[in-house]
């Protein structure tokens, strides 16, 4: 165990229910190599050897691998293995990561995805031999234009902001049509951060609208900024505030009274689902992040799914191909669109994780409505649970997430960065830091519908006996994290001096 794992004034009454266990310390795979060391053993060859440099081209033929390590399989397993017990994950406990939306994943899901029939299918087979596939692509569109309201969809953007891209890309392309593709887009200081950096690849300006005194989209100064010149609003509903903007409808009425179309970022849609439709409210266009609303994978990079869905007017401009069903009632591929923006993508999309996201909402059904309000219930009486302790600093009716500021820990020098990192003391991933950007201080935290009332209060306990400490001990916040087998890391150094591979 480590030495820095035991201090009594770092721990005491800290972790009623977390405890260290003996876990080895593990030094990198590279180190454990030996030449001549394997990992298995094959049988001589019963064919004749081929030279690879014959077969493959001789200049995509190297030597060896430089540097790479030989190991025998008992090494490989347990170095990972050990590596694992040091990892936190959402099979261990609560993740409070505010506006990321780490819910728990079903085991039925990857039950689903890893049917025979599924797992083993190329996107190249003919469309004859992928009916069953190219049916859950219809089915989840299908439900998916039934809980946001839209009338089309493409599953091909590998993310929500490629989502953000492709949607603005059909934008851009149906007003071109109308002759005019327009130069801005407008953004309010409350939208995902992604949301600037699509609309510039896109081709657009991008001009900030700050939010009111409630933190929400400000209508008049809204209305005097959208002229010929905007092309569209990218508007976060409910915010990264927490907060819903009740006001969709008159939004879309002043955008399209001057013909600017409604982009709504549907990556908080678990807060929505099954009791407000987007569509209903103006949008002409959203995505949805499927690991936030519909429980796929999140994390590591990929693999992701941001599909976008659209009004009629913009169903033309799909990215090709799309699912279609032919007279006879088979599946097809449609290719033939001449408005299409094209290809944004290889295939339709990551395939695995679209058919763990129709296994959740046909597990749900109409109770999909269900998990919303438990999302939001816990959200709410997280912050009943919190809001003595920490600074609310706008007091709207909260959603799926709510967003303190350290305001009352700064008075003795404890920012929402070392409440963070104490936080992992008490077992818990830490919550999102520092954003919303529109609140200083910012402690986003949303528990999702994953959370049961017990893991409400064992986080509320931890965040409350943080609080006490910021006030009678603040050195220990501030030092924190103390159980760890790293301590409190230099991130300025981290993130400019990022060291990306080992050397021995």
């Amino acid at each position: 165990m480590s030495p820095r794992a035991s201090k009594p004034a770092a721990t005491a009454g800290a972790l009623r229910n977390s405890r260290r266990h003996v876990s080895l310390d593990e030094g990198l795979i590279f180190e454990k190599s030996a030449e001549g060391k394997r990992g298995m053993e094959l049988p001589p060859l019963d064919v004749p050897p081929v030279d690879p440099a014959e077969a493959i081209g001789g200049s995509r033929v190297r030597d060896a691998i430089s540097g790479f390590p030989e190991v025998s399989e008992v090494e490989v397993v347990r170095h990972f293995t050990r590596l694992s017990t040091w990892n936190y994950a959402v099979d261990l406990g609560m993740y409070p990561l505010g506006s990321c939306t780490m819910k728990y994943n079903p085991r039925v899901n990857e039950h689903i995805a890893r049917l025979e029939g599924l797992a083993s299918e190329h996107p190249q087979h003919p469309t004859g031999m992928a009916q069953g596939c190219l049916r859950i692509l219809w089915d989840l569109e299908t439900c998916l234009r039934e809980i946001t309201g839209m009338d089309a969809a493409t599953f091909a953007p590998a993310a929500g902001a490629h989502g953000e891209l492709t949607g603005l890309l059909m934008i851009r392309a149906h007003l071109e049509q109308q002759g005019n593709p327009r130069k801005t887009v407008l953004i309010p200081d409350s939208a995902h951060g992604t949301n600037p950096a699509s609309a510039v690849i896109a081709g657009y300006g991008v001009q900030h609208i700050p939010s009111d005194s409630r933190g929400l989209v400000d209508t008049a100064r809204l209305a005097g900024v959208v002229n010929s010149d905007v092309a569209a609003l990218m508007l976060t509903n409910p915010n990264t505030l927490g907060l819903f903007e009740g006001e969709m409808k008159h939004i879309a009425a002043i955008l399209h009274e001057r013909g600017a179309q409604l982009y709504m970022d549907g990556a908080n849609m678990n807060a929505l689902a099954g009791i407000v439709r987007p569509g209903d409210s103006g949008v002409d266009a959203l995505h949805l992040n499927l690991h936030k609303t519909f429980s796929t994978p999140h994390g590591g990079g990929g693999p992701g799914a941001g599909p976008v869905l659209v009004k009629q007017h913009l169903a033309r401009y799909l990215p090709v191909p799309v699912v279609a069903i032919t007279p006879d009632g088979h599946f097809t591929l449609d290719r033939d669109r001449p408005l299409s923006i094209g290809r944004v993508r290889a295939f339709q999309g990551n395939f695995g994780v679209l058919a763990r996201a129709l296994a959740y909402v046909l597990a749900y059904g109409p109770g999909i409505r269900q998990a919303t309000e438990d999302a939001l219930l816990n959200a709410n009486y997280i912050r009943k649970g919190l809001e003595d302790f920490f600074d609310l600093p706008l007091s709207g009716p909260t959603m799926h997430e709510v967003v303190f500021s350290d305001a009352r820990q700064k008075k003795n020098g404890v920012t929402t960065m070392d409440i963070a990192k104490r936080l992992i003391d008490y077992g818990f991933h830490p919550y999102t830091t520092a954003f919303p950007l529109i609140v200083s201080g910012a402690m986003m935290i949303e528990p999702t519908e994953s959370e049961s009332r017990e893991e409400c209060d064992r986080f509320i306990e931890a965040m409350r006996s943080i609080a006490s400490e910021a006030e009678t001990n603040p050195e220990l916040v501030k030092t924190a994290p103390h159980s760890t087998r790293v301590g409190r890391l230099d991130e300025v150094t981290a993130a400019r001096k990022p060291i990306f591979h080992w050397k021995p």
